[in-house]
């Protein structure tokens, strides 16, 4: 028997929250938005009405402004869209243990075995958005279908506030017109490949051969390929039960654009300062270091380095970072944005921890008790108790706060033991 996954998505979830709290967005074009004076100037998330004037997510705040002028923006309530969010996912629960999210809006669930209790795949999905809409003043979109990918096509293809229900009998109907674009982990890089064989459409991509598929685009591309015809059979899981991590990493884009390489340097210290800290709470290391940036005219460009040994310092990251921008980027140019992650996590460092640089154990061994040693006093004063002397005397951020203690510093911004 096939299963019945239903594939639930908020409809403008970060907007709809905020018009809870202030009706009268409702009858204006309204964005939710990032503040633009730190530059992260992006639209979040827009009512029907500003998506009448073709707003569209991820543009920038003058670019909206620009085609709607009285665009009204709102700054995001993070922890009301929590809020929310665990009180949607607590409704979920009362029609199955199976609910993975997929985003804080977004999420599957597997009502395979709870068909006899509650009636088919779409009267359960009735049911979801009419209580949604009722109980909590939000509307969703649901994908019922028999597998996970065909049931997120399913929850994108109407909106708002509505149920498509794709079954084996219909879903080349209703999904082989559609845009390859649609398909689930198909992105620009890919689309652009497809496109230059004349593959345009999902049902163009299922009608490939998979060795066709495979030579152009190796395993990913087997993968979409499966998706297209179907195949996904990929569980839905428990509530509680999560994906082992497979990255950890953080972006920022500047307050200013970096230029010169003691700017890059704060900027990487920044983020690996971050990615170090996270790395071991989890009891992690990693054996690969991604860093992507972006120009101030959004070009973008990534590269990554496999090291010589895991690991999860700070100052090993950031020296990784580094290692690769100065490889990659000519520090002329100015930076908008950098990225830094920390890939290939493994639970343990073979042989101890070893530097980028294979530093002697003994200097290692200080730096990692000088790096706890930061941990330990985060932890227990909050993660300002304590801070970078370069990161603080820099402005590519945000305004400096005078009663953080500093680090002393080595040559030329690593913290020494002192």
């Amino acid at each position: 028997m096939d299963r019945t996954i239903l594939h639930c998505d908020c409809n403008a979830y970060y907007a709809s929250v905020e018009c809870i709290a202030r009706p009268e967005l409702r009858s204006v074009p309204m964005a939710v938005c990032g503040d633009p004076e730190s530059r992260r100037g992006i639209i979040l998330a827009k009512n029907e009405l500003a998506k009448g004037y073709g707003i569209v997510t991820a543009e920038t705040v003058w670019q909206a402004k620009r085609k709607c002028p009285e665009l009204v923006l709102v700054a995001p309530h993070r922890e009301a869209y929590k809020e929310y969010c665990q009180k949607i996912n607590k409704i979920y629960a009362e029609y199955t243990s199976k609910v993975e999210a997929f985003s804080i809006d977004e999420s599957w669930l597997d009502v395979t075995g709870s068909l006899h209790l509650f009636g088919s795949g779409k009267e359960i999905a009735d049911a979801l958005r009419a209580r949604i809409r009722r109980e909590l003043n939000l509307t969703v979109s649901v994908g019922v279908s028999f597998n996970k990918v065909f049931a997120k096509l399913g929850s994108d293809y109407k909106k708002p506030d509505a149920t498509t229900v794709i079954t084996r009998e219909n879903f080349k109907d209703i999904l082989y017109p559609l845009p390859v674009t649609d398909m689930l982990f198909v992105g620009r890089k890919t689309a652009s490949a497809l496109q230059k064989i004349g593959v345009t459409t999902i049902g163009a991509l299922a009608a490939l051969k998979r060795t066709e598929i495979a030579k152009l685009l190796g395993k990913s591309g087997e993968l979409i390929w499966e998706y297209a015809n179907g195949l996904d059979e990929s569980p839905v899981r428990e509530i509680g039960q999560a994906d082992p991590v497979k990255s950890i990493g953080n972006s920022i884009t500047f307050r200013r654009n970096l230029v010169g390489e003691r700017d890059i340097r704060s900027g990487v210290l920044m983020l690996a300062d971050s990615v170090g800290a996270r790395l071991r709470k989890a009891g992690l290391y990693c054996q690969t270091v991604q860093v992507q940036i972006k120009d101030p005219g959004f070009r973008v460009i990534s590269r990554q380095q496999t090291l010589a040994h895991p690991l999860h310092l700070t100052k090993d990251l950031a020296d990784a970072g580094m290692e690769i921008i100065l490889r990659a980027w000519d520090m002329a140019n100015p930076i908008r944005l950098i990225s830094l992650t920390a890939t290939g996590l493994t639970p343990s460092c073979t042989g101890g921890q070893i530097t980028f640089f294979d530093a002697p154990r003994e200097r290692s061994e200080k730096q990692e008790k000088l790096e706890d040693t930061i941990d330990r006093i985060r932890g227990k004063f909050g993660k300002d108790a304590v801070s970078y002397a370069s990161i603080l005397k820099t402005d590519i951020v945000s305004e400096k706060k005078a009663d953080i203690p500093l680090l002393s510093e080595s040559k030329p911004d690593w913290p020494t033991k002192e």
